[in-house]
């Protein structure tokens, strides 16, 4: 029974044994994989999504700092002819044209130029843009008539020349414009041409790839691009430039992620401001706004149809259109462009064939570099770093203007590399360097400085940092020390110029000997100085003492520390030749200190003023006793050591200097200020070697040459109160009357002037504050030929 009922449940029981299917194994490994693909994408999604945001919301680009340079401002009267006047405005950019059509054109005719200058944001104030009329004369400008209104302008401001940038360590630059600032024809132009469906994608467009395989099948080349502008400004602003599948594919994924936080206009705003379209120089030219002004030198705004054209046809490539190197190449792209605008109906038929008919119009290449005038951005950088990083400096696109001025830079360059070549030609003269700075007399602001003949950038800046003896550029300090002790010291005070042994502290003595190793016996101060005698010097200092004229020195604006050796007296001590600039700026200003700036302002990219720089000004020495040093420098200049100046000069003109020379003839230096500008001199060889060469023979010539160019205004030397003007008998030093034959006007300090008097005199004197500049009377051949 029970085998029977086994038998039965085995024919009912079909179920076949389970066989085991790999099948599942595939579906699970696939289930596996594709979460952990799902997993990574999302991940790598994310870590995508935080760049994007991260690097497009925060500080999107380095901008680098702008410097310009000193305005030029106009009016009538002012000294500048039509020719100098037209350099300056193609030194700005502007172009000619007779309709003044844009900002930023002049046209001229005869004596007559018209020019529409450009908006411009100033430190201090916003000028508008206007149209005016400029008739000049041979002597300058005549009058100055607003085209508009044809009423005259007291004064205008022209556009800054920029005369660098400081870069971050990629040098990128670029002029950030708004979306709504930008043309509606560069918006058409780049829509037609590079994304015609812009509006309507998510960042990748397959029609637009399929359209442009398409036409450029037809076209037999390489006409239309299938990248999206959202898929270009990824591929400038955050890719490099590899061609690879996996960065294509990174790239559309990253324009998809760009498009789904943010606008259209935000992303093309970005766009418009990143696209790379030239290089100038080792600097990379990014953005319309830019590329604008380096290809037509004029702003975005106002280009016409066919140069923003000529802007859209560079994004297919830079290199490969550029207008400069290849125009007819430039020029057929720039015309497909055109024919694009008008196949989808951005402009007419018409527009289009006037456009295409054009020229290219492109400005000569220019250098929009930061080695323009490297050794004046040299000290403007030094002193910005006194309130500026350096990443403030070339990241946060700040506007900087400064004190040069770039007709007298110029001015100077072409001086001193012509004067350095002459000199070459003489004995022991050559490989000669030089460095000259020039500031205004009466603020201190440097106008122009150079560090060499050749102004190299990152080269040795000798201006700033040749640290070289001064030697008789600090006789005016010793004397000026003198005469603020005026019960010992006065002009007329008779002074032995006869041989000197100063005892040193190791033993040794010091016996200083003249120029010309000479004596010149009982000599009066203001002799001693103008024939540069270092005997007299070193008796008037050791007996004031050295510590006493340390201290005037850096009373007048010398910080560096010095020796206390009496060879100090005679410029033994070095300084560089901005801290003899520093010096003579006080004696300039008539006693009272004025540092010595290159910084006018500086304002952030939004226009706010961050930082000025007012003119300062406080009372170093005293400016009776300054006032009678300048007197003596005059005589230097008349009578002694700088008297070859006037041969360039009006016998009135009332120049004030001193050369110096130091031991074996291894420097010459020569300072010196006219109405308007302080000049310092240094010539010498980077060696130390001797050059055969006196400050009279080496800087003094640069001097002259260069100021006789740029200065209009003589010397004109007001004595202060407590100073009187007296007639005195030369030979005795005793007061004589107006009338005497050789009595000569001389300035004393109230109670230091003589008393008694000479055979022609009597008991009157004048205080007439008239000083007349050439009352100084010797023979200039037994000056010392510094």
């Amino acid at each position: 029974m029970a085998e029977k009922t086994n038998r039965r449940d085995s024919r009912y029981n079909t179920k076949k044994p389970i066989k085991k299917s790999t099948s599942h194994w595939f579906r699970n490994l696939f289930l596996i994989l594709l979460a952990g693909g799902s997993f990574m994408l999302f991940s790598y999604m994310g870590y995508l999504d935080y760049n994007v945001r991260k690097q497009f919301e925060g500080k999107r680009w380095a901008i680098p700092a702008r410097v310009y340079a000193s305005p030029v401002e106009l009016y009538a009267g002012y000294a500048l002819t039509a020719e100098n006047f037209e350099a300056l405005l193609k030194m700005l950019h502007y172009r000619e044209d007779p309709i003044l059509s844009a900002e930023g054109t002049y046209f001229k005719n005869g004596s007559q130029i018209s020019v529409k200058t450009r908006d411009f944001a100033f430190w201090d104030q916003h000028q508008p843009s206007m149209s005016m009329s400029l008739n000049f004369t041979d002597m300058g400008i005549e009058s100055i008539t607003d085209i508009t209104t044809s009423q005259d302008i007291a004064i205008i401001r022209m556009d800054p020349v920029q005369i660098g940038s400081f870069y971050p360590t990629i040098k990128e630059d670029r002029v950030l414009i708004k979306l709504e600032e930008a043309p509606d024809t560069l918006v058409k132009g780049l829509l037609a041409s590079e994304d015609r469906d812009f509006y309507k994608h998510f960042g990748v467009s397959l029609r637009g790839i399929a359209r442009a395989m398409w036409t450029n099948v037809r076209a037999g080349g390489m006409v239309q691009g299938g990248s999206t502008i959202t898929q270009q400004l990824v591929k400038n602003f955050y890719l490099t430039k590899e061609r690879r599948l996996s960065r294509k594919v990174k790239e559309a994924l990253m324009a998809l992620i760009l498009e789904y936080h943010y606008t259209k206009n935000e992303i093309l705003e970005a766009y418009l401001n990143e696209i790379y379209l030239g290089q100038n120089g080792a600097s990379a030219v990014h953005g319309f706004g830019l590329a604008s002004e380096f290809y037509f030198g004029s702003t975005l705004k106002d280009l016409p149809l066919e140069q923003v054209a000529s802007l859209v046809a560079l994004v297919r490539g830079p290199s490969e259109y550029d207008p400069r190197r290849y125009p007819d190449r430039a020029l057929q792209r720039r015309n497909l462009v055109i024919n694009e605008m008008a196949t989808e109906g951005y402009i007419t038929t018409d527009q289009a064939d006037d456009a295409k008919a054009k020229p290219l119009s492109v400005i000569p290449r220019t250098q929009r570099s930061s080695n323009r005038y490297p050794g004046f951005l040299d000290l403007v950088k030094r002193q910005l770093r006194q309130d500026y990083h350096e990443e403030d400096l070339t990241s946060q696109g700040l506007r900087i203007f400064t004190t040069l001025d770039t007709q007298v830079q110029d001015t100077l360059e072409k001086t001193v590399a012509t004067k350095l070549n002459q000199l070459d030609k003489l004995p022991h003269a050559n490989n000669l360097e030089a460095a000259v700075i020039v500031t205004r007399r009466d603020s201190g602001e440097v106008t122009a400085l150079t560090g060499g003949r050749e102004n190299m950038v990152g080269g040795f800046n000798r201006a700033l940092d040749a640290l070289r003896p001064i030697g008789s550029l600090i006789k005016p300090v010793v004397y000026l020390t003198a005469l603020e002790y005026p019960n010992k010291y006065t002009i007329t005070t008779r002074v032995s110029d006869s041989t000197i042994v100063v005892k040193g502290q190791n033993g040794t003595d010091w016996v200083p000997k003249n120029y010309d190793h000479r004596q010149h016996g009982s000599v009066p101060l203001h002799k001693a100085l103008a024939k540069s005698y270092n005997l007299a010097t070193v008796r008037i200092g050791m007996d004031i003492g050295v510590a006493r004229t340390a201290k005037t020195l850096k009373s007048m604006g010398v910080t560096r520390e010095l020796d206390l050796f009496p060879s100090l007296l005679l410029g033994a001590s070095s300084l560089t030749p901005i801290e003899v600039t520093q010096m003579y700026q006080t004696l300039a200003g008539d006693g009272f200190s004025t540092p010595i700036k290159s910084i006018r302002a500086v304002i952030d990219i939004d226009g706010k003023q961050l930082q000025s720089y007012p003119f300062t000004v406080k009372q170093a020495v005293d400016p009776a006793a300054t006032y009678i040093v300048n007197t003596m420098l005059q005589e230097v200049m008349h009578a002694g050591t700088g008297h070859s100046a006037y041969s360039a000069f009006p016998q009135n003109y009332g120049l004030v200097g001193k050369t110096g020379t130091t031991n074996d003839a291894k420097d010459s230096w020569f300072a010196g200020y006219t109405g308007d500008y302080l000049s310092v001199v240094w010539v010498g060889r980077d060696d130390n070697k001797p050059i055969g060469l006196t400050g009279s023979t080496g800087a003094l010539p640069i001097w002259t040459a260069l100021m006789q160019q740029i200065s209009t205004q003589p010397v004109n030397l007001i004595p202060p109160d407590n100073v009187k003007l007296v007639w005195v008998e030369p030979g005795s030093g005793l007061l004589a009357s107006k009338g005497c034959g050789n009595g000569k006007q001389y300035p004393y300090i109230s109670g230091s002037e003589p008393t008694a008097y000479s055979s022609c005199g009597q008991a009157v004197f004048e205080q007439d504050k008239s000083w007349f500049n050439d009352f100084f009377e010797s023979d200039p051949n037994q000056s010392e030929p510094e």
